[in-house]
């Protein structure tokens, strides 16, 4: 998802490296902390695969480089979006660096079709705790910890639902 962060934001214009570092950890930092030795060697791959170029930036100093996105840079960001893994559409911290991005989806087809992903995802019955193959509901657990783990993801995925629905122009399903 580093990568995904680098193009999608040098696709909103070119960027100094040390900027481009702020605004990845602004999106990813407050779970995952992004450093120099993570970030720069993802840049060197995209920039050896053609996906992103680096410039001199004359008015910062002859070690200061902008770097901005290729067209197959563009294209293999928009790749990204369009069809993400299974993984990148069920684990929520990689879903929120696909839909930071998907407003860059010319189509909004293909971003619905996303966002049509995770909510089915979001609509399956899930819990952190099962009996058998059962999964837990909040009511059924005895810890206060779990609990209220438990309700703190049920009300954040209700609310997910909710947004993706009214995005998406769809009802939410009748529930018994």
């Amino acid at each position: 998802m580093l990568e995904l962060a680098i193009l999608g934001f040098l696709a909103e214009g070119p960027l100094p490296g040390h900027e481009l570092r702020r605004r990845v950890s602004q999106l990813t930092g407050f779970t995952r902390p992004v450093s120099d030795g993570s970030l720069y060697p993802a840049i060197n791959r995209l920039a050896k695969a053609g996906l992103l170029q680096r410039q001199a930036d004359p008015r910062a100093g002859a070690a200061r480089y902008v770097l901005s996105l290729t067209e197959a840079g563009r294209a293999e960001m928009l790749q990204r979006l369009r069809d993400p893994a299974d993984h990148e559409i069920t684990d929520f911290t990689r879903f929120s660096t696909i839909l930071a991005f998907l407003s860059q989806l010319p189509d909004t087809a293909e971003r619905h079709e996303v966002l049509r992903r995770r909510l089915a995802f979001l609509e399956e019955p899930a819990s952190f705790f099962y009996e058998g193959d059962r999964p837990l509901a909040a009511k059924e657990v005895a810890d206060p910890y779990r609990r209220g783990l438990l309700l703190t993801a049920r009300a954040t995925s209700r609310a997910e639902r909710a947004w993706l629905r009214e995005v998406l122009g769809e009802e939410a399903p009748d529930r018994p």
